[in-house]
């Protein structure tokens, strides 16, 4: 089973190729530049890489949200556009379940966080049991107080990691209970293999869908769309 993952949630941009328990291609970006500027690009060199042809995929994992508008926004119409082409089905995987997933076989709990803005993260509690990927607490758009007072109740402990780390480790140590630690760089932003990895796990319990029907999940509104509906209360 050959699957193409895309990630394009955060200020990372990654994509994938993994087909079965083998990593065959993965080029991820975490610079400054757009993901309109990167994804096709980065695509392209991997499969001219690797001697690939996308026709031989049998589905594209992409992270489906929550994470920054307009970068879901780029890697759906990718996706989909790539879906609709070769007549693929999709694989949505939350992207905060794919962060987790990056630390396979933790013995801590795994606590990803997201910088929300507004002191706001998009974030999880995962861990690993006997091999299995367990979600003790569904993705979800939070305070940070609020994970963190998950994370303490559940009195295990937790590694974090996310982009939303260096925003939050103030309060982490402020607040955090229990033992911690943050994820190394090499497995602490977004990544399209593990988007692919987690992606072929779902393909095999039948979470996909068509191109067609594919949506992000964005968990809450845009700033234009909050914005849009303070304005139309304050004048009702």
């Amino acid at each position: 089973m050959k699957i193409l993952g895309v990630d394009s949630s955060g200020l990372v941009a990654s994509v994938a190729i993994v087909e079965d328990d083998n990593l065959l291609a993965e080029y991820t970006v975490n610079y400054k530049k757009t993901h309109s500027q990167t994804l096709l690009p980065m695509l392209d060199e991997i499969v001219n890489m690797t001697e690939q042809q996308l026709e031989e995929v049998d589905a594209i994992a992409v992270a489906a949200g929550p994470g920054s508008f307009t970068g879901l926004r780029i890697g759906a119409a990718t996706v989909k556009g790539l879906g609709l082409a070769l007549e693929k089905p999709i694989v949505p995987v939350p992207t905060v379940d794919g962060l987790a997933y990056q630390l396979w076989g933790a013995t801590d709990y795994i606590c990803p966080l997201m910088d929300a803005r507004r002191k706001q993260t998009y974030t999880g509690i995962y861990g690993f049991e006997e091999g299995r990927f367990v979600v003790h607490k569904e993705q979800c758009a939070v305070g940070i107080e609020e994970i963190l007072a998950a994370v303490n109740d559940l009195g295990h402990p937790v590694i974090f990691l996310g982009d939303g780390v260096s925003v939050f480790a103030k309060d982490i140590e402020a607040l955090c209970k229990v033992p911690y630690q943050f994820a190394p760089a090499h497995c602490n932003k977004q990544s399209a293999a593990a988007v692919a990895a987690l992606g072929l796990q779902y393909m095999q319990e039948g979470k996909v869908v068509s191109a067609a029907e594919f949506r992000p999940e964005y968990l809450r509104l845009s700033q234009a769309e909050r914005e849009r509906l303070e304005k139309e209360q304050k004048e009702s």
